[in-house]
């Protein structure tokens, strides 16, 4: 499980860097937070996207951007903006079958970078806090998003539209197995584009490639005793 996570200066100024390649001007999304932070469940996160112009033509041109989102996906047909059952994570091994995230996995994925993320390893009653990071870099993982209309809203509201995100989960392997059997899906930087592009479908065996592509990166990951101010 990943419930907590951390971007850091260095991980900031890729983000920018992504907005400005996009046109985008970095007060356009950005909502505020720190250049070091640490996000929680339903925080505001930012997310790295490509969207379709026109979503009815697959095939069409794209757009890269960084938004904010709340970080527990909501899909669109839910009646609430945060349901009662977590969806902070999604495991990558069902993402196609939920109905929670079948949709958004098909053609709305996401990349959120990180430093790293917090897990607490747990034996017997003892509960030691741990960040996990790579030796060098920061990680970048595998999510998903989707937009969600406030019912009770006008249409013509601007604040009727939310966009919310998930970050997807894998058995953990290599050192980060001694403390929790679960990680973020940590893709290689080499996989952003491919993971955001709304022109791949994102079906159960491109899901699979991803994992099998984010091997190295997670038996790469290394932790420690999490700051005792930010866990």
């Amino acid at each position: 499980m990943c419930g907590r996570y951390a971007i850091d200066a260095e991980v900031n100024d890729m983000i920018i860097e992504f907005v400005l390649a996009t046109g985008q001007s970095p007060h356009d999304w950005r909502p505020g937070w720190q250049a070091e932070q640490v996000f929680r469940p339903t925080d505001p996160v930012p997310i790295l996207i490509e969207t379709l112009v026109d979503r009815k033509d697959p095939e069409g041109p794209t757009q890269r951007r960084a938004e904010a989102a709340q970080w527990w996906l909501t899909p669109s047909f839910a009646k609430e903006l945060r349901g009662k059952h977590p969806t902070f994570n999604a495991r990558s091994e069902t993402v196609t079958e939920l109905a929670s995230y079948r949709g958004p996995v098909k053609r709305q994925r996401a990349v959120l970078p990180a430093r790293g993320y917090f897990e607490t390893q747990t034996e017997g009653k003892t509960k030691t806090p741990h960040f996990v990071q790579a030796p060098e870099g920061p990680l970048f993982f595998a999510g998903l998003y989707s937009w969600w209309a406030d019912p009770r809203k006008p249409e013509t509201d601007p604040e009727r539209w939310h966009l919310t995100t998930t970050i997807l989960t894998r058995p953990a392997i290599g050192d980060v197995a001694q403390i929790h059997p679960r990680t973020p899906l940590c893709l290689p930087a080499d996989w952003i584009e491919e993971w955001i592009d709304p022109k791949q479908l994102g079906t159960a065996e491109f899901v699979a490639s991803a994992l099998a592509a984010s091997d190295p990166v997670v038996r790469g990951l290394r932790f420690g005793p999490a700051p005792a101010n930010r866990a």
